[in-house]
């Protein structure tokens, strides 16, 4: 489980905005599997992100 999923928040990992009832995207890691979320606008802009468990990078 991710450091984030451990405290129940739900925060855009690119920007850090809290995306609980807006149109987030939430998905698995592709390395690990840690549930990330991002926030509309991030995905949109295709912000760079990053796990907060394993550190992988993408678009």
């Amino acid at each position: 489980m991710s450091d984030t999923e451990s405290r129940g928040t739900k925060q855009c990992v690119s920007c850090g905005i809290q995306v609980s009832g807006m149109n987030a995207a939430r998905f698995a890691c592709p390395d690990c599997g840690a549930t990330i979320h991002r926030c509309a606008k991030c995905r949109k802009q295709s912000n760079l992100y990053e796990c907060h468990d394993c550190g992988f990078r993408g678009p």
